[in-house]
């Protein structure tokens, strides 16, 4: 019996991809002739003799010579062996794909990165992996983000606000007559806005944070970081001045390792708690954690 037609195709497939893996990587330097064939020289042909031979064949096949046309796809062939076998590297590279066909990936590699990485501005490559790594990560920022919005929108906490901010635009009052879809979609507009601000670990993209942006930028951030620094320690280590409750916050969230997010959250009359003991001291930041321990074995 005959095999499905799915997987004669398959077999076709296969077998297609599996010529162009085994077929010679030689091939990419001339097709399927040899360079030294066309050129009429042994491998072991040194540099003038290669350029002898190829003189001698231009003006047999040369277009203003000869107006055959096989004659001028000759030529093309012969100007195109003489290319890679007069460079030193790129003959060298030729006589490695000879000596090793079964190399395919790494010969076509070398043969590419030789005729046409020297021809790329190292800038300009530059520039296109940092658009290309900055637009998927725009994209990835873009999928996460309103992925945690779907999944906020299906628990039942959005649902119940959802109600409840549509049973205070009506005034109390719901009009039967309209389906459960339409009454929501207005609401659940205005209620996305609000929740846009409320999801931690998923913010909106912002075009600020892509790798690219952040590189342009980086010379100024290293600027503003330096300035920072040296207004610090000419207020604070220089002058010895008092740190301004800003500044003693930072100190304290950095003594106590907390995250920014988990430090804005914080009510302000404990975070005045925690800036009047003074915890980037160490003494202080000791003390405070053996009362921290203590009041945990307590509740336990």
């Amino acid at each position: 019996m005959a095999p499905p037609v799915p997987i004669r195709w398959w077999a076709l497939t296969s077998a297609m991809v599996l010529f162009l893996l085994v077929s010679p990587s030689i091939a990419i330097y001339c097709d399927e002739d040899d360079c030294y064939d066309l050129l009429g020289v042994s491998q072991n042909a040194n540099a003038t003799e290669i350029k002898k031979s190829y003189y001698k064949l231009s003006l047999k096949h040369h277009p203003d010579k000869n107006p055959d046309p096989e004659s001028k796809k000759l030529f093309v062939k012969i100007a195109t062996a003489y290319e890679i076998l007069k460079d030193e590297a790129t003959r060298e590279q030729y006589d490695y794909a000879i000596a090793h066909p079964e190399e395919v990936f790494y010969n076509t590699a070398r043969y590419y990165h030789a005729y046409y990485g020297h021809k790329t501005d190292p800038r300009a490559v530059l520039i296109g992996l940092l658009l290309v790594l900055s637009g998927f990560q725009y994209l990835n920022q873009w999928t996460t983000y309103n992925q945690a919005i779907a999944m906020v929108k299906k628990t039942p906490a959005y649902r119940n606000r959802l109600k409840a901010l549509e049973f205070e635009r009506s005034g109390g009052v719901t009009n039967k007559k309209k389906s459960n879809k339409q009454i929501n979609k207005k609401p659940d507009e205005d209620l996305s806005k609000e929740l846009d601000l409320q999801i931690k670990g998923a913010e909106k993209p912002s075009i600020w944070e892509l790798i690219g942006v952040r590189l342009i930028l980086l010379p100024y951030t290293i600027g503003k970081l330096l300035l920072w620094h040296g207004r610090w320690y000419w207020r604070y280590n220089v002058k010895k001045a008092p740190y301004a409750w800003e500044d003693a916050a930072y100190l304290t969230q950095r003594s106590l390792g907390a995250p920014l997010d988990s430090w804005m959250n914080i009510d302000e009359s404990t975070k005045e708690d925690l800036v009047q003991r003074r915890l980037w001291e160490k003494s202080n930041l000791e003390s405070y954690m053996a009362e921290m321990r203590k009041e945990s074995k307590r509740r336990r």
